[in-house]
């Protein structure tokens, strides 16, 4: 028995869908953010050039503090993009199983928050999926 397209939440199911994508776009930029410019895995340019990091100096060196990238950036990447297939995987159950849109639509809120830590699809990707969890927990038939 299928449900009528009036009797499902498409505005959460869109929200959510599109926010998924930016989250996993979005990840995607972070994990590839570091990739050198050079053929030396130790070389980060930049407009006015680049220069060399090792163990004392440059940008992610030893000596230089706390840095981002490296393996960060690919945590941080991974979190995003588990969260962007957790937030698709939910907008689609949102749009299949109206009856349980309450908890997809959790799932959606949830994973659009951690997403922040991956980026959060531009920004503009976890504030869709919040609206768009939002939106699934307060949808009635």
């Amino acid at each position: 028995m299928t449900t009528p397209t009036n009797e499902r939440p498409v505005a959460s199911f869109v929200l959510s869908l599109i926010a998924g994508l930016l989250v996993l776009a979005g990840s995607g930029v972070v994990m590839t953010s570091h990739f050198p410019v050079s053929g030396s895995p130790y070389y980060y340019g930049g407009m006015m050039g680049g220069y060399y990091g090792g163990m004392m100096g440059g940008y992610y060196g030893m000596m230089q503090g706390f840095g981002f990238g490296g393996a960060w950036s690919y945590g941080l990447g991974a979190i995003g993009i588990l969260s962007g297939i957790i937030i698709l995987a939910g907008a689609v159950m949102v749009y299949n199983r109206p009856a349980q849109a309450s908890t997809w639509g959790t799932l959606v809120l949830v994973f659009s928050i951690v997403s922040l830590f991956g980026m959060g699809g531009f920004f503009f990707g976890a504030i869709l999926g919040v609206v768009g969890g939002i939106l699934a927990l307060t949808w009635k038939k």
